[in-house]
């Protein structure tokens, strides 16, 4: 069948489960550095943010744009600045008929319009598949849309990822409130085996602005991915908030990113490239298990997260809450010289020990948040690093006057040979 029968098979069977008489209750209704970054990495994956622990640059696995400058106008919604979404490349076992073109901007936007309630919408923009140098890239489209209850910027793309794999498993699981601050986030598995994720949280985690970004992200078995971002301003940075909440509500979210024109579109894309190696070949104890067990027994774990090379721990003694966070690294000899200045110790071994103790240690602005920092570099390369805030987690306001654990505690624990099982 030609793609555009394709298409419009889909389209049709779309189209059936907005029918004019749902549309009251519709309206109604109205997230590389290395494995360390695993709950970090979760995080950017559902928000789009960069976040930043200890000396570790992370990026994440969702990015955020520009929105496009198109000025077209339509009948259900207006784009302000899109975001981007990732894509990945098809493979030479791909379908010989993907092609360049095979969908275009032009689809993606009548498509989108389409699944949208009533409304209006103005600077609409996208992008159809295109070639690259390691592949085909998936569509987008983006626009700001207007209900009457203000504008809002909105954005959907259409890419494929390996079902099996850890970006796909990323982008479909909720971020800790210890890493990012949000309202509310579900993780659901559909009855044809995708995976389905709706984030409801802010632009920018730390709420310097009031910018909310609601996000649902389906991956199917075959994994086609759908990814729609939702704001309460025409703009998802830089404008002010028009409106309480995103237009759409959690309902409205969920058909729309699995409305079946979207897996008929990521079809063309071929099959994804397998990711390696498989979750579950890296080797390894997660750092928050290891934590978690060198921790005083008085300590009640509320949160934990990560895996080979970096976790955390929220530990609560009855006194608040502390956010507690390792890094656990080999080979860092070379990359740590001159590192070690201030206050360091060297053990009889070689080993050495810096302690820091700082206001505002993550610079995330958190009232009255103060860190204890324990870094060790032993002679053969491999370094554990502790930081511990008086605060529940990462930009937040501090829960307790000093952080759970002491500083000779925080030197007990980090220097326990049992860290090597945990190491990047």
């Amino acid at each position: 069948m030609p793609f555009e029968d394709e298409l419009g098979e889909a389209l049709r069977r779309t189209g059936d489960t907005f029918r004019p008489s749902d549309r009251p209750g519709l309206v109604d209704g109205g997230l590389t550095r290395g494995r360390r970054r695993l709950a970090r990495r979760r995080a950017a994956a559902v928000t789009g943010s960069v976040l930043a622990l200890a000396v570790v640059g992370v990026g994440g696995g969702y990015a955020t744009g520009s929105l496009g400058s198109g000025d077209g106008t339509g009948s259900a919604a207006a784009i302000p600045s899109a975001p981007a979404i990732p894509s990945a490349p098809a493979t030479p076992s791909g379908p010989a008929s993907v092609e360049t073109g095979s969908v275009t901007k032009e689809q993606m936007i009548e498509i989108f319009k389409g699944l949208l309630p009533e409304g209006t919408t103005t600077r609409e923009d996208g992008t159809g598949i295109t070639d690259g140098p390691e592949g085909l890239h998936g569509p987008s489209v983006s626009l700001v849309f207007d209900d009457g209850r203000g504008a809002a910027a909105m954005g959907l793309g259409v890419s494929v990822v390996d079902p099996a794999g850890r970006s796909a498993a990323d982008s479909v699981t909720c971020p800790s409130q210890a890493l990012v601050q949000h309202d509310g986030c579900k993780e659901e598995t559909l009855p044809d085996g995708s995976r389905y994720l709706l984030f409801q949280g802010y632009e920018y985690p730390d709420r310097r602005e009031d910018t909310k970004l609601w996000r649902a992200t389906l991956v199917t078995p075959k994994g086609v991915k759908v990814d729609a971002s939702e704001w309460n301003a025409p703009a998802e940075k830089g404008a002010a908030v028009s409106r309480p909440a995103p237009p759409l509500t959690a309902a409205q979210m969920k058909a729309l990113v699995t409305a079946e024109a979207w897996r008929t579109i990521g079809a063309r894309l071929g099959e994804p490239r397998k990711e390696s190696p498989e979750p579950g070949q890296f080797p390894g104890t997660p750092v928050n298990k290891v934590l978690g067990s060198l921790l005083p027994a008085h300590l009640k774990i509320v949160d934990q997260q990560g895996g080979p090379g970096y976790g955390f721990v929220v530990a609560d003694d009855g006194q608040g809450a502390s956010f507690i966070q390792v890094n656990a690294q080999t080979g860092m000899q070379d990359l740590l010289k001159g590192r070690f200045t201030g206050d360091v110790t060297t053990l009889p071994d070689g080993t050495k020990i810096m302690v820091k103790k700082e206001n505002d240690p993550d610079r995330k602005g958190g009232a009255g948040a103060v860190g204890w920092t324990v870094d060790t570099l032993r002679p053969d390369g491999f370094r554990v690093v502790m930081t511990a805030f008086n605060a529940p987690g990462q930009g937040q306001d501090a829960s307790r006057a000093e952080p759970v654990l002491t500083i000779e505690q925080m030197k007990t624990i980090v220097l326990d040979g049992e860290w090597y099982t945990a190491a990047e």
